[in-house]
């Protein structure tokens, strides 16, 4: 008579971690990631400084040109101060549309294999990337405020409000971050992504209202605008930074699905990559 099978050893029940354990993990990884782009800022600082020469321009010349002429009516808000907040989104969008260059170099380096064989959940991996492009963003929204606030735009100084603009920058830097992760795992190339993200940076900016109220635009791009992420964000901004009237529920609710949406379709095109 056969002897019975032992117990399995109590490790063994471990051996798969919960769903508490994977959203412990996810969330240590999203924060490591974070750091790791702080720590990238603080050994470059110049960075900021260049990155901020852009947003100047549009600030300096095309602001303060437009605001002199009267040119696009914004009511009883100088155009300057209507510009600013759509300045700030298009440098956060211009900073994260080009993550996915990250991705394909840290493939190429035998990185993301590496990462994709770690317990950490792809959706992890993904979210992590795009929260870190958040952290950059947000770390290129203060020099570009501050140039603001030098040129005279009056902007809140409610600190509620300046969490809310975080939070806004955060979500559309994750959105267009996982963009670009998409568009890698399609294209597989760095070249290529530069190409694609260089040919939609511009037509998502003047899509949006960012420039100009909605109310100016041709019927079609008012269609494009409403799908447009771009505008929530700008939406929400201005809202909060120079106190215009906004759909703050919507804005952040559209932020959010999208952002999570993007998470989810470029976590299922990351192996791709690695193949």
């Amino acid at each position: 008579m056969s002897a019975p099978l032992a117990a399995p050893p109590a490790a063994w029940a471990d051996a798969e971690p919960g769903p508490v354990a994977l959203v412990r993990t996810a969330l240590s990884r999203i924060a490591t990631m974070c750091l790791v782009e702080l720590q990238k800022l603080r050994h470059d600082r110049t960075e900021l400084l260049t990155r901020a020469v852009q947003p100047a321009l549009w600030l300096i010349v095309f602001g303060q040109v437009f605001t002199n002429i009267h040119a696009i009516p914004t009511g009883s808000t100088p155009y300057l101060d209507f510009l600013a907040p759509g300045i700030l989104a298009q440098s956060a969008l211009f900073i994260a549309i080009f993550y996915g260059i990250q991705i394909i170099w840290e493939r190429d380096a035998g990185v993301l294999a590496k990462l994709m064989v770690t317990p950490t959940p792809r959706v992890a991996l993904v979210a992590a990337k795009a929260f870190a492009a958040g952290v950059r963003a947000v770390a290129q929204a203060v020099v570009v405020l501050l140039l603001a606030l030098a040129l005279g735009v009056s902007l809140t100084a409610n600190p509620l409000k300046l969490l809310g603009v975080v939070v806004a920058l955060m979500l559309g830097s994750a959105f267009f971050c996982c963009l670009s992760i998409t568009i890698a795992g399609l294209v597989l190339s760095r070249d290529r992504l530069m190409g694609i993200g260089q040919a939609i940076t511009m037509p998502l900016f003047f899509a949006s209202n960012a420039l100009y109220p909605v109310a100016l635009m041709p019927t079609w791009l008012q269609w494009v605008n409403h799908v447009n992420p771009l505008s929530y964000e700008v939406e929400a901004l201005r809202g909060l930074l120079i106190g215009e009237p906004a759909r703050l529920g919507l804005c952040f609710g559209v932020l959010v699905l999208a952002a999570a949406a993007m998470i989810t379709v470029a976590s299922a095109l990351l192996p791709r990559l690695t193949r």
